[in-house]
């Protein structure tokens, strides 16, 4: 018998946790849904994002109003969080579920470079670059929040797209209308999603101490399987559950997804807290 949960939910597009997913949950369980900042309904802050921005946000989350052991749970870009999380405040967290979640391998034949900058590249080149970078993700920003464009990049990574509804649709693209959101999308793609190396997975689960459940989205074209079965190698203390879905399996088979996490959560020992990021 479980004992009280507590659920703090990080998810690249929090959307899709509120309807099939935390409902369930939070039958049985006390759940947190928290977007991460620059998502959602967070704020659209104008800072340096880095994954160390969302650590801090979910471990002062932690401590400041869950107050006591939980699990994280997350999925996508959330999931990559939830595992910084719980290695930045370990005391807090007894479990972390990933629902195919972001982060890359390191690469260790990749050297690293710490020439200095010429001022041909610092006054020149840098510049020039950063202007083009402004114009192409500006214009892609302005492209990808269209309804239209969001309701064929949902359909693209979903198997079963019954769920691709208005109210899907209209949950993505009303943040995206924020005065500051295509600085934020700006600030992301090229502070942080074109430098993913810089927190890989395998040096973020070698510091990871609790049990890890995967819940997979087999047929994911953006996060396929075999990364899953690599973080099983690298990771002994993993849980892997295989599913037949896309990129967001709590939206697509939400009941498989309950109860395999459930399932899992008692075989935490002690029982604890649940959280989703």
């Amino acid at each position: 018998m479980l004992c009280k949960e507590k659920d703090l939910l990080l998810f690249l597009f929090m959307v899709l946790v509120h309807r099939l997913f935390i409902g369930e949950l939070a039958k049985k369980h006390k759940v947190y849904a928290l977007d991460l900042l620059g998502f959602g309904w967070s704020d659209k802050a104008l800072v340096d994002y880095d994954a160390m921005v969302w650590r801090d946000q979910v471990t002062d989350f932690l401590k400041e109003i869950v107050k006591e052991p939980a699990v994280l749970v997350g999925n996508s870009l959330g999931g990559f969080t939830a595992l910084i999380a719980a290695t930045g405040l370990p005391e807090f967290v007894s479990g972390v579920a990933l629902l195919n979640s972001a982060g890359q391998f390191g690469d260790g034949n990749k050297e690293s470079k710490n020439s200095e900058e010429s001022p041909l590249q610092k006054f020149f080149l840098k510049p020039l670059k950063e202007v083009f970078q402004r114009v192409v993700l500006g214009f892609i920003f302005w492209q990808s929040k269209q309804p239209a464009r969001i309701k064929s990049v949902l359909k693209s990574v979903y198997v079963n797209s019954s769920n691709v509804d208005d109210y899907l649709v209209e949950s993505i693209t009303r943040p995206a209308q924020d005065p500051n959101a295509g600085e934020v999308y700006y600030r992301l793609m090229t502070r942080f999603m074109m430098n993913q190396s810089k927190y890989t997975l395998d040096s973020v689960l070698s510091e990871l101490s609790c049990p890890l459940l995967l819940l997979w989205g087999d047929l994911d074209p953006w996060v396929g399987p075999a990364k899953a079965n690599k973080i099983k190698e690298f990771y002994p203390k993993t849980t892997l559950v295989h599913l037949q879905a896309g990129h967001c399996p709590h939206d697509e088979t939400p009941e498989l997804v309950n109860t395999a996490l459930l399932d899992w959560l008692t075989t935490l020992t002690p029982q604890v807290s649940l959280q989703t990021v």
